[in-house]
This record gives C-alpha cells, structure tokens and sequence, in this order.
C-alpha cells in the first residue's frame, strides 16, 4: 500500500497550504502597518491644530471676530496691543489669487507642450530644466528677485498697470497709486509666486497628459479632428480632474510661501488695496516678527495667524479634494453619452 500522505504532491500541497496561510497573515501585518501610518498622519494634522488652538486662546478672547473681518481702520500695532489680521489676509488671498490667473495659462501650455508637441530630442533635457527650477529653494528666488526681476520686470510692468488700469472704474482700486521705486509690492510677490508655482502645475500637467491613453487621440483623429481639437476637446476634458489637482498643489505652494514673498513684497501695513503698494501676507509676518514679539499678546496673535493659515490650507485641501471626486465622478457619464 502506498501512503497517499506521504507522496510528494501531498507533500507539497501542505507546503502551499502553510505558505498561504503565512502570506495571509504578512497581509494582516501589512495592513494594520499602513492603517496605523494613516492614523498617525491623522494624529499630527489634530496635534498641529490643537497646539496653535491653545497657543493663541488669549488672543481668540480678547480680539474675537474682529481679528479676522475686514475693516477701514485696521491696524496692527504691537506697542498698543491691538492687533487684527485682515491686512494680512488681505495680502495672502490677493498674491496667491493673481499668481493662479497668470501661472494657469503658461503651466497649460507648457504641460501641452512637452506631453503633444514637443520634439523627442528636446522633451527629456527640458522636463528635466523644468523639475529642476521647481527644486530652487525659495529664498534664491527672492535674492534674485531683489536683485534683478524687481527693477528689470515688475517696477516698469508696474507704472504701466498703474497708468493705464488705475483710472479704470472696476480695476481701479487694485491698481491705485504707484508703485515703489524699489518694485517692491504685492505685484512683485504675485509675479515670484507665479514662477515659483509654474514648474510645479506644468509638471503635474504633463505628467497628467501622457497619462491619457493613445485611444482617445486616435479616436479623434479619426473622427477627422485636428490636432487642436484633439487636445482642447478630447485630452483637456479627459485630464481635468488631474489638471485641476495640479491646480490646486499650486495654490497651496503660493499660500503657504515665506522666505521669498517676504524678500519682495515690502513688508508694510496699508490699508490700501492695491496691487502696486507693498503689503504682507501671514506667513511673512510670522517670519518676520514672531521670533521679535514684544509681549504674550503679540505671539498669540501671530499664533492665531498661524490658525487661520492652517485652517485656510486644509479646507483649500478638501474642497480640491471634492471638485476633483466631481469631475471624476462626472468623466464617465460623458463618455457613455458620447
């Protein structure tokens, strides 16, 4: 009698059979690996809230609302201890607003360029000149804007805005007065962010581009459509959902940048809104005056700046995430209608 136990394919079955189960439990120890990562990022972001929520209690009290809503006369004044934020968030929104209008159209074109149009011999040297100004630290940017795209760019693009925009009746109060000699504004900061952020958006872009399968253009060739149509028609509603992500990487980067904003903007507290005039954002008035804070007030005060600047990020995070779930969500419908 043979012992079907002991044969060499029992054999090996029990071997599969405890590999399986040893597979299984690297999953289970995979899994609440990777969902105890998840919490811990969860646990940071809660911590990074709660401390700048304690850090800025006395302010909350004293200034309430105040602190945040616009007002004629607001003012910041360390020696007084009256301190309100809208100048500073003023500055925030209008900087990173205006690098999005101009950075949108040139990061587009850029990512149509290297993912459609672009030679294959020149495709890789400038993809890499691309990733490579987006790894510039923040601060060489503000040297050389200081030094050079200041007086050479935006002290001329400047007194021409402000000359020939100015008297306007709409545009009239976002390009009111003149422009320092200096070129330093909240246009210059808006024109640094905006390169700063191009490489950026045209990366993610690109990157969104030549991920759209070669269906789609060849569909649209066929159909008799040019290359123009194929792109504006067929490729950019396909990648919106990603284009828009880029978006909005972008516009996080232009709201939380420091170093270089705070080189070229001015650093002053005007009441006027115009783009011409220098200014300060959030995150430059931390960098310049919490480590000079002349009393507990004054901390607290940038603290809750800091609040509001980690509030605005995560809920700007949120909502990219739900226009993002919108359009994908959409994407399909259009296509089964088509």
């Amino acid at each position: 009698m043979i012992n079907k136990s002991r044969t060499p394919l029992s054999v090996l079955g029990k071997f599969r059979k405890r590999m399986g189960k040893s597979l299984h439990h690297g999953d289970r120890v995979w899994q609440v690996l990777t969902i105890s990562m998840g919490i811990c990022v969860l646990l940071l972001i809660l911590s990074i809230g709660w401390t700048l929520w304690q850090g800025s209690v006395d302010a909350r009290l004293k200034f309430g609302l105040s602190f945040l809503l616009p007002t004629l006369d607001a003012s910041w004044n360390p020696v007084l201890d009256k301190f309100q934020a809208w100048p500073f968030i003023y500055g925030t929104l209008i900087t990173s607003a205006m690098a999005i209008l101009l950075a949108l159209p040139i990061s587009l074109g850029i990512g149509i360029f290297l993912a459609e149009l672009c030679p294959g011999w020149l495709r890789l040297p400038l993809g890499w000149m691309l990733e490579l100004l987006a790894a510039i630290p923040s601060v060489v940017f503000g040297l050389w804007g200081i030094f050079v795209f200041l007086p050479a760019v935006v002290e001329p693009v400047g007194s021409v805005l402000g000359h020939t925009l100015g008297s306007l009746p709409i545009l009239g109060s976002l390009f009111a007065g003149s422009i320092p000699v200096s070129g330093a504004s909240r246009l210059a900061a808006s024109m640094i962010l905006t390169i700063m952020i191009v490489p950026t958006i045209s990366a993610v872009t690109r990157d969104v581009f030549l991920a759209i399968p070669h269906s789609q253009r060849e569909a649209a060739f066929a159909l008799g459509a040019t290359e123009w149509e194929t792109i504006s028609q067929v490729l950019v509603p396909y990648g919106l959902s990603g284009i828009l992500g880029a978006v909005i990487l972008g516009l996080g980067r232009a709201l939380g940048e420091t170093m270089a904003v705070t080189m070229v903007i001015g650093n002053s507290i005007e009441g006027t809104l115009s783009l011409l005039r220098p200014g300060y954002t959030m995150s430059s008035v931390i960098a310049n005056e919490f480590a000079e804070a002349v009393s507990p007030l004054h901390s607290q005060s940038l603290i809750e700046i800091g609040l509001l600047l980690f509030v605005i990020t995560l809920l700007l995070n949120l909502l990219a995430r739900f226009l993002v779930w919108r359009v994908a969500r959409r994407a399909p419908q259009q296509e089964v209608r088509g």
